[in-house]
């Protein structure tokens, strides 16, 4: 099977080939955790998963790792204001994040490094670079000097002048040039740091990922992953102190960036009040429905988050889930091998999971429309193995159907309607009964009555 993916440093499309045979590896850019993971945070989550599953189908060895940034002035802002310690702060939103990415089907990584877990080797990789003459010690920083670094702005294509220009550079006079970026800074007035031998403090943004990716990897990485908005500085600087410290071994062979994620065409921010946070968004919807609102455009792209996206996601997999319910109910449900998938040729191509989405329905009404058993279960499979990869269709449709039934109406309520519709029944009061089962009916709820008694399913719309 070939991928191709989008490269960010070439700016083009490449087939993917892995530096060693039969095994891909994979960092990602995880949350800086001192709040509740909103939409922005679960758009690549999802999209690596995706990648991550198609990785994993194609060799026999996946190495996937995606970090938990621990130490941020956030994080210690977020502390000082509740009267808790930094790391309660970082043990409930590591926990919250896990919980939220779980419900939207998203695997469990390889490896989830902290950067507490490895200060040794972040201090270890800036006294190299101090070593090697990158970096030099101003002011109680350690700071690396970009002009060493003869590549720099590969990855953003933008000279310093851009780069500096409304970016996320500060300017510092201990700095002998205002792009050089910080290792290493001293911890002051109580906020946490560790001993090294620049005194009391703490790592840099930048160093973090890369001293945790070395540590995993011990080479270059095949892909390296994350947001738009980290090419710079983040990333940029990443490859910098990386290929530095390691004698200008590639830091990474492929760079795949996902696209914003915007709310009613504004981007998200505190000061709008529209940040939506994924555990709200689940109290109202399956994980299902969140996953594939979020990958209903391509990735590359931006993603226009409404009101509207989680209603048209759940109408969409209704149908496939009718679908399957209907074939259920023929009995059709021992699979047999496809000898195709379109869904992972059009994963395979640079993951275009609009494409892929497209299959599913394109499948689904084949199965509907085709007579032939055989055919049938064939496409049935090929319908399962690629939302497999896609990270859906995982329910039981009698189960999804009465999910979708009671995020807006409560179960109890539905019971109580069946039992005074029982209730009348049971009097010979037809005219009754059949009022309560129309008032259902108008909130798209049908009854079944049966041996066992009376059970519900939501109408399709």
């Amino acid at each position: 099977m070939i991928i191709s993916l989008y490269d960010t440093l070439s700016k083009s499309i490449k087939t993917f080939q892995p530096q060693t045979e039969n095994t891909a590896t994979m960092y990602v850019c995880g949350p800086t955790v001192y709040d509740f993971p909103h939409v922005g945070n679960a758009r690549p989550a999802i999209v690596f998963d995706i990648l991550f599953r198609l990785l994993k189908s194609a060799y026999p060895n996946v190495v996937y790792a995606r970090n938990f940034t621990d130490i941020d002035d956030k994080i210690f802002a977020a502390a000082s204001d509740t009267g808790v310690s930094y790391q309660e702060i970082t043990k409930k939103f590591i926990a919250a994040y896990k919980e939220d990415m779980r419900r939207l089907g998203v695997l469990e990584p390889s490896n989830e490094p902290r950067v507490t877990e490895n200060i040794n080797e972040i201090i270890k990789m800036i006294s190299d670079l101090v070593e090697k003459n990158f970096a030099y010690v101003a002011d109680g920083h350690v700071l690396f000097e970009v002009k060493k670094f003869k590549d720099y702005g590969k990855l953003s294509k933008r000279n310093q002048d851009e780069m500096l220009a409304g970016a996320r550079v500060e300017v510092a006079p201990y700095k002998r040039n205002p792009a050089d970026f910080v290792l290493w800074k001293p911890s002051k007035n109580g906020i946490p740091g560790w001993d090294s031998e620049w005194g009391y403090g703490r790592p840099g943004w930048h160093i973090e990922c890369s001293a945790m990716s070395r540590k995993i990897f011990a080479s270059t990485i095949d892909i390296h992953g994350g947001g738009m908005d980290l090419i710079f500085p983040h990333h940029e600087n990443e490859i910098a102190q990386s290929e530095c410290a390691f004698h200008n071994e590639k830091y990474a062979k492929y760079w795949v960036h996902n696209g914003h994620v915007t709310i009613d065409g504004q981007k998200m921010s505190k000061s709008l009040g529209n940040i939506i946070r994924v555990k709200d968004l689940l109290q109202k919807e399956p994980g299902e429905v969140v996953r594939f609102a979020l990958i209903s455009t391509h990735y590359r792209q931006p993603l226009d988050w409404t009101s509207e996206s989680p209603s048209r996601a759940r109408q969409s997999l209704d149908k496939i889930y009718r679908i399957l319910m209907e074939l259920i109910a023929d009995g059709a449900m021992s699979l047999t091998k496809p000898n195709r998938n379109r869904i992972k040729d059009a994963l395979s191509s640079d993951l275009n999971t609009p494409e892929a989405l497209s299959a599913m329905f394109k499948i689904s009404k084949e199965i509907k429309s085709t007579k032939k058993l055989e055919v049938r279960l064939e496409l049935l499979q090929e319908l399962r193995d690629g939302a497999d990869l896609l990270g859906l269709l995982k329910e039981d449709p009698s189960a999804w159907f009465k999910s979708s039934v009671s995020s807006r109406l409560d179960e109890n309520e539905i019971n109580k309607f069946i039992e005074r519709r029982n209730e009348a029944r049971k009097n010979k009061d037809f005219k009754t009964a059949d009022k309560i089962r129309n008032q259902l009916v108008q909130k798209n709820i049908l009854l079944k009555d049966g041996a066992q008694g009376t059970d519900w399913e939501l109408i399709e719309k």
